[in-house]
């Protein structure tokens, strides 16, 4: 695909972003798995369910761009796929590792953020509110999303993964 245009920006960018998200659906069922908490399992269940929901959003955006949704693959999330793997490979205190699966996941909701934040301008620069529209409502998810994962750090998993008891982190904040 050449670049020649922001629509055809707009294209490959939301190309990417579908890429991105369809890892994403095979990842979580891993990460769920992984989790020694039913709060953090269930935190991986939930935004599965919203992952789907925003492949059917992105589904609806390439429908009203008249495009299809095949032909990038998303580099920057296969690799941050793959540092999230190396941590559900590790044998160990399963604080810490659910310490490590918080931040490689919120690695991925700031990538996830930044994508839509750039669709969504790129969209906007185009007049395309029905486009922005969606985008926002998966943008706001992924930041969701990623604020209750720092909820459940902060909380509980750092503290226990410190040995510190997680009442007194809470205080610290």
């Amino acid at each position: 695909m050449s670049l020649e245009t922001m629509q055809d920006l707009l294209i490959h960018q939301l190309r990417d972003i579908y890429s991105a998200e369809q890892m994403l659906t095979k990842a979580l069922p891993k990460l769920k798995d992984k989790a020694s908490t039913d709060e953090l399992a269930a935190a991986f269940g939930d935004h599965l369910a919203e992952t789907q929901n925003q492949v059917a959003r992105l589904d609806q955006v390439f429908e009203l761009l008249g495009e299809r949704s095949s032909g990038v693959k998303c580099r920057a999330m296969e690799g941050l796929i793959a540092e999230a793997d190396e941590l559900l490979d590790e044998d160990g205190n399963e604080a810490v590792i659910d310490a490590g699966i918080i931040a490689a996941a919120q690695r991925v909701e700031h990538y996830e953020i930044s994508a839509y934040g750039s669709a969504k301008a790129f969209a906007t620069l185009l007049g395309r509110s029905d486009i922005v529209k969606l985008l926002n409502e998966s943008q706001q998810e992924e930041t969701a999303a990623d604020k209750k994962l720092s909820l459940i750090a902060t909380a509980e998993v750092n503290a226990r993964a410190a040995g510190t008891d997680p009442s007194m982190a809470a205080k610290a904040m």
